[in-house]
């Protein structure tokens, strides 16, 4: 397994900080594997094993720590002395009210703690409340293009960047995915991985009856990946397929969709208003290979794979990532890296001059001297008019 040192580095520095690490991101991330990669850096730096703790809440042998009470008796019952203790808990989720009582270990103790869920819910507005301004978070993601070709390498694999990015367009970058080459073992584990999300964290968790409406929304989602999704969409889409619903509904059941973390939502952001719309959504699968799920054989473009594949590689670059609306259209991606902007338009090929007018002229309403990018798969640079063209292979490998 490779390091994940882009999210390390994030990290490092608050090892020994009273702040609580939280690390979320979708199941089979590699959130227990970044777990692990702390714990071996902990002992490099001389942590005595016996001062090291920790807990996978997936972990059938530790069912019974999902109380908090329980969980709290036997993390105390493991510290035996006032040198600083580290404290590692996987898919913390799991512990009724566990936001207190990991704030109980951090009023009262010596430790350093660190914790990983998935579901946006380990993020609420209860553990907000407990640990204000006592915390940071990090979004881990599957493997970026880079970080999957660096798999490969660690595997022996050697391929043409242009054949690799082709199987991470089709394949997305889940870890364990690339354990096997057999397609039928890819969709299975996929399908797997898609029934377990489904289960634990959307259904059981918010008690949902109607199972067959939930996966026809999910389904929509995965058709219109990088389209604008309302509720009013998919009511109507439903309808047409005799299931009727209500708005209301359908908006709870994307929430819920969105907090398992299989879907990321992108806000509008008003570029000459300068502030965040909440209409008109856009919406970016966690990784690609979700995509081989679809129930139809209706094949989403290009372009919309690669718009995904951009997002989902600015989130673990750690960006905050906006769609950009003008005057006269939008912009795909307005990215904000703490008050510095920039802007990205993503196509597969610019095969026309139209197609140039279309992906340069989205900025020509945009007045800053933020940088501008236009991105495809296109091997000659077509730069102008102080907007850079970049090949999105290369774009994905840059440090």
């Amino acid at each position: 397994m490779i390091k994940r040192e882009m999210y390390l580095k994030k990290i490092r520095d608050s090892y020994d900080s009273e702040l609580i690490k939280i690390i979320v991101g979708v199941r089979r991330s590699g959130k227990s594997v970044l777990m692990q990669q702390i714990i071996e850096e902990l002992k490099e730096r001389g942590i005595k094993k016996d001062h090291i703790i920790y807990i996978n809440f997936e972990d059938y042998d530790y069912t019974d720590y999902t109380n908090p009470k329980e969980f709290n008796k036997y993390v105390k019952g493991k510290i035996k002395d006032k040198e600083k203790y580290y404290l590692l808990f996987d898919e913390i989720q799991n512990v009724q009210e566990f936001e207190k009582v990991i704030n109980s270990f951090r009023a009262t103790m010596n430790v350093s703690i660190f914790i990983t869920g998935s579901n946006s819910k380990v993020l609420s507005s209860d553990l907000s409340t407990h640990l204000a301004g006592r915390y940071i978070s990090i979004k881990i993601m599957p493997f970026t293009f880079s970080e999957y070709i660096e798999l490969q390498k660690s595997q022996g694999i050697i391929k043409e960047k242009d054949e690799a990015f082709l199987e991470y367009l089709q394949w997305g970058g889940l870890p364990q995915i690339y354990n096997s080459a057999s397609i039928q073992e890819r969709k299975m584990y996929l399908r797997d991985l898609y029934n377990t999300v489904i289960l634990k964290d959307i259904v059981e968790r918010n008690n949902i009856k109607d199972i067959n409406l939930l996966n026809r929304i999910i389904q929509f989602m995965l058709e219109n990946i990088g389209g604008v999704i309302s509720a009013n969409s998919i009511t109507k889409f439903l309808k047409n397929d005799n299931i009727s619903t209500s708005i209301d509904t359908v908006l709870n059941y994307i929430d819920y969709i969105t907090n398992s973390m299989v879907a990321n939502k992108v806000s509008r952001y008003n570029i000459r208003g300068k502030s965040v719309m909440t209409l008109l959504e856009k919406y970016y699968l966690v990784d690609l290979g979700l995509l081989q799920l679809k129930s139809s054989n209706v094949e989403k473009k290009v372009g919309g794979r690669l718009e995904n594949i951009v997002y989902n590689e600015l989130i673990a670059r750690g960006y905050d990532v906006y769609i950009g609306k003008t005057d006269n259209g939008e912009i795909d991606f307005v990215v904000d890296n703490f008050g510095e902007r920039f802007y990205i338009q993503v196509a597969d090929y610019l095969s026309s001059n139209e197609v140039v007018k279309r992906e340069f002229g989205a900025y020509k309403n945009v007045k800053d001297n933020f940088p501008k990018y236009v991105l495809t798969m296109d091997k000659i640079n077509y730069s102008k008019d102080g907007i850079v063209h970049k090949n999105i292979i290369e774009w994905l490998l840059e440090k």
